[in-house]
């Protein structure tokens, strides 16, 4: 376990699913260089079949008694799917708009599909999906490399470059599937939490750029800020998938609020509600009815009385009190030379050569 623990909290009631956290993303770290396919972030559809292809059913994660389970490491053309194009230049000229290749797959490939009968009670809400920087690692303890590692001062989690041999352990035993594959490195990558940014007190890209402003992050052993709030004083952030035990950092308030049904008549059925409880509890376990009876209670209360601490709290009127990111402490460890913080990352100074080992190409 790490000395802190950074996380962040996603209001899902606030997402909007334009993507531009994605982009956010994309164009900082994975455009370029066998990263094309990837997306450390995205945005997804539920229900739906999520971006690696179903990979709620693709295992990894632990058991009940701790012991790793099983995982699919999956297809990149058939689960991930292979970025194409089209020809603007082109059509210019005269000519149609077609793509490069014929797209099978990709990203959001079922985009606001969701589930139910339209429009009596069809459904879906957004889930945006970043790596959880899990306390106890499923990655982690699938690579036979010790080549990734928890940073004792953030618990940020990183692959040590030098150390990687891309066996892929670690992508069969992470339960969300998001670290990758780079097949021109031949080499694991995942999601850095854009540790240099942190490093200066800035939030990642994707907080950073999010319109919704649904994102708070920040320590949660800093009882000021806003996860700590969220996660532990008001228990309405909940990680995802939790029984798969890999103790995830990345926290989620649940959507309260969807439509009323209507009836084989198109009337409204007064008190109903279009999201499934069934649905929550799968991704948020049982906590989540705590979570919502709170929120719920606390919109009450701030009808009634135009006051409560949560709703003020969620609704963040300015962007920058979203985040409690705390540079003087990354300076401080500069300064008590307790880095590194990142050179493990950049450059494998930890790692112990090993001759006998090659990266593949």
């Amino acid at each position: 376990m790490s000395q802190r623990q950074l996380a962040m909290v996603m209001d899902l009631n606030k997402c909007i699913g334009c993507q531009t956290c994605t982009v956010a993303c994309k164009t900082q770290w994975t455009n370029r260089n066998g990263r094309e396919y990837m997306y450390w972030n995205n945005v997804e559809t539920y229900p739906g079949t999520g971006y690696p292809k179903n990979w709620m059913d693709l295992g990894g994660g632990f058991d009940a008694a701790g012991d790793i389970q099983e995982g699919i490491i999956p297809n990149i053309e058939a689960d991930y799917g292979v970025p194409w194009d089209y020809n603007f230049e082109a059509v210019g000229a005269g000519e149609q708009l077609v793509p490069n290749i014929e797209p099978t797959w990709g990203p959001n490939w079922d985009e606001d599909q969701g589930d139910g009968d339209f429009p009596n009670d069809n459904y879906f809400f957004y889930i945006p999906r970043i790596c959880n920087h899990c306390t106890n690692p499923g990655c982690l303890s699938s690579c036979p490399r010790d080549a990734i590692f928890k940073r004792d001062q953030d618990g940020v989690v990183l692959v040590d470059l030098d150390r990687c041999q891309g066996y892929r352990y670690c992508i069969a035993g992470c339960p969300y599937k998001k670290i990758y594959f780079n097949p021109k490195i031949s080499k694991s990558e995942k999601c850095i939490l854009c540790f240099p940014r942190i490093e200066q007190g800035l939030p990642p890209a994707c907080a950073q750029q999010c319109v919704g402003r649904i994102r708070f992050v920040g320590f949660l052993d800093d009882e000021q800020s806003q996860v700590h709030q969220l996660v532990h004083k008001y228990k309405v952030a909940l990680p995802l998938n939790a029984h798969k035990g890999t103790g995830p950092n990345i926290y989620y308030v649940p959507p309260t609020e969807a439509p009323p049904k209507f009836d084989a008549n198109g009337n409204v059925i007064e008190g109903s509600n279009r999201i499934p409880t069934e649905e929550l509890e799968k991704l948020f376990g049982q906590e989540v009815h705590g979570a919502i009876k709170t929120l719920k209670s606390e919109m009450q209360k701030r009808k009634e009385t135009g006051k409560s601490e949560l709703m003020d709290l969620l609704i963040a009127y300015q962007h920058s009190e979203m985040f409690r990111l705390d540079n003087g402490y990354y300076k401080s460890l500069e300064k008590n030379k307790l880095a590194p913080i990142d050179t493990r990352y950049l450059k494998g100074k930890n790692t112990h050569k090993i001759s006998h080992f090659k990266a593949g190409h």
